[in-house]
C-alpha cells in the first residue's frame, strides 16, 4: 500500500522521470496509513468500552466539528471523484492526505473528551457516529489507492455496523462513495481553517515568549475586518479556549488597533498577465496603504494606474504593531496577552501533574478504565497548586483518592519547572 501511494503521488502517473525513493515510501506510512489505522484503533478501543454500534438512521448532529468533519469528508469525496473522472491521479493523494490530516490532528484531538465521559449522552453517541461514518467512507474512498489495508480497517469495522442491515462482505464490493453537496458548508470549512491558523499563531505566540499550554491565559482576541467570518469563528469559541488554554476569546474588527496592513503582488500570476510591465505595478502594489487593501478584501477588486486587480492578484499580510501582543498570518491576527498571574500559574503546575500521572498510567500498563489511589510529594508551591486542584487532578486521571505521602519514598520522580514531584499510583482492585 506504502508503495503503491508513493508512486501514484510521483511524477511517473504523469509520464514523468522519477528516481525512487525509500524515504518516500516510508513518508506514505507516516502521513497516510498509520493515522488511518490510529484513527479506528482510537474509535475501536472507546466503542468497544461502551460496547458501542451505529445506528442506521442516527439524527443529525448539533456538535459544529461533527458538522465540519461530515462537510469535508463530502468535499473529499466530491473531489477525489473529479480528480480520478479527469484521470488526474496525482491530485488525490495529496488530498486524502490533508483530510486525514484534519480527522486525526484536528477532529479526534479537539474531541477526545467526548469520548471519555462516562455513561450515555446524544453527544457522545453523536461523536461515535460521526467517527464511524467518516472512516467508513473514508475505507471506501481509499480502496482502490491502499486496498490491502482498507480491506483490513473494513473488516475490523464490521463490527461496529448498524444491526440489521447487510454489509458487503469486502470492502472492494462496495460502491465507491459519491459526495453529498447538501451537506457541505462552505463557510464552516473556511471558519474552521481560520480556526486552525488561530491555534497555530497561538502556539507560535507562547513559545515566543517562553509560557507552555498547560499554563492558562487571561484573554485571546481574534482580529478580523470580516464580521461574517468572525461569526462562524465564534461558534468554535469553546475549542479555541481549549486547545490554546484561555480563560476568554474575545473577538474585533478594528484590525488598525492591533496591525498595518502590506501587500505584495501574486508574482506566478501577475509575471505573466503584465509582462514587461510588471516591474511597475509591483512598486506601486507594495506602496498600497491600509485604505486602499482594506477596500480590495471588501470588496475583491481594486482599480491600480486603469488595470483591475483581483484578491488572487494582490496579497496581502498583517505585521503587528509595536507595543502590542499581536500576532498574525496572511489571514487573520490574534492579540494573547502573556501576563502571568499566580493562580494562572497554579493552574499550569496542575496541568503539569496530571501529565505526569497519565504518562506514569501508561507506563505501569494500567487500563483506560481502571480507577487509581494517587499518593504524591511535592515541593512547597506544587502542592499547594495540588490541593487547590485538587478534584480536576482527580476528575483528569480517574483517581478516587489524591493524598500527601508519609515519606518522601516515592517510586516515582519528576521535576515540573524546577520543582520536585513524588507519585505512588495504586489501581483499586
Amino acid at each position: 500500500d506504502a508503495l503503491r501511494l508513493y508512486l501514484i503521488n510521483s511524477g511517473l502517473v504523469k509520464a514523468e522521470e522519477q528516481r525512487f525513493s525509500d524515504a518516500g515510501v516510508k513518508d506514505m506510512v507516516r502521513r497516510a496509513l498509520l493515522p488511518w489505522l490510529n484513527s479506528f484503533k482510537f474509535l475501536q478501543t472507546y466503542a468497544d468500552i461502551d460496547q458501542w454500534r451505529a445506528q442506521d438512521l442516527a439524527p443529525a448532529s448539533t456538535n459544529i466539528t461533527d458538522q465540519w468533519i461530515l462537510s469535508r469528508l463530502q468535499s473529499l469525496l466530491s473531489n477525489v471523484t473529479n480528480e480520478m473522472a479527469a484521470y488526474k491521479l496525482y491530485n488525490v493523494v495529496p488530498a486524502l492526505f490533508e483530510f486525514i490530516e484534519d480527522l486525526t490532528n484536528w477532529y479526534i484531538r479537539l474531541n477526545r473528551s467526548r469520548f471519555w465521559v462516562e455513561g450515555e449522552s446524544a453527544d457522545k453517541s453523536a461523536a461515535y457516529q460521526t467517527l464511524y461514518q467518516t472512516l467508513h467512507a473514508l475505507t471506501l474512498a481509499m480502496a482502490p489507492f491502499a486496498p490491502f489495508l482498507a480491506e483490513h480497517i473494513y473488516q475490523q469495522l464490521l463490527p461496529y455496523a448498524p444491526a440489521g442491515v447487510q454489509q458487503p462482505e469486502s470492502v472492494h464490493l462496495c460502491r465507491y462513495p459519491n459526495g453529498n453537496a447538501a451537506l457541505i458548508q462552505t463557510a464552516l470549512e473556511a471558519a474552521v481553517s481560520r480556526m486552525q491558523a488561530i491555534m497555530l499563531l497561538g502556539r507560535q505566540k507562547r513559545n515566543q515568549v517562553k509560557i507552555k499550554t498547560k499554563t492558562p491565559l487571561a484573554r485571546l482576541t481574534v482580529i478580523h475586518r470580516d464580521q461574517a467570518m468572525l461569526d462562524e469563528i465564534t461558534r468554535l469559541s469553546s475549542y479555541i479556549k481549549s486547545e490554546l488554554n484561555v480563560k476568554s476569546v474575545q473577538y474585533t474588527r478594528n484590525e488598525e488597533d492591533f496591525i498595518r496592513l502590506f501587500a505584495k503582488p501574486n508574482s506566478p500570476v501577475l509575471g505573466k498577465r503584465l509582462g514587461k510591465d510588471f516591474g511597475k505595478f509591483r512598486g506601486l502594489i507594495e506602496k498600497l496603504d491600509s485604505a486602499s487593501l482594506n477596500t480590495l478584501q471588501e470588496t475583491g477588486t481594486l482599480t491600480i494606474d486603469g488595470i483591475a486587480f483581483s484578491n488572487e492578484d494582490i496579497l496581502v499580510y498583517r505585521e503587528a504593531k509595536p507595543g502590542t501582543d499581536t500576532i498574525s498570518d496572511r489571514l487573520i491576527s490574534i492579540d494573547l496577552d502573556c501576563t502571568l498571574h499566580p493562580q494562572l500559574v497554579q493552574e499550569g503546575l496542575a496541568r503539569e501533574v496530571v501529565n505526569r500521572i497519565q504518562k506514569s498510567r501508561k507506563d505501569l500498563g494500567f487500563k483506560v478504565t481502571d480507577r487509581i489511589r494517587i499518593s504524591y510529594s511535592a515541593s512547597p508551591e506544587l502542592a499547594t497548586a495540588i490541593s487547590v486542584h485538587a478534584a480536576y487532578i482527580q476528575q483528569e486521571t480517574l483517581g478516587v483518592e489524591l493524598k500527601p505521602l508519609d515519606t518522601n519514598h516515592a517510586e516515582l520522580h519528576f521535576e515540573i519547572d524546577e520543582q520536585t514531584l513524588g507519585l505512588e499510583l495504586k489501581v483499586i482492585s
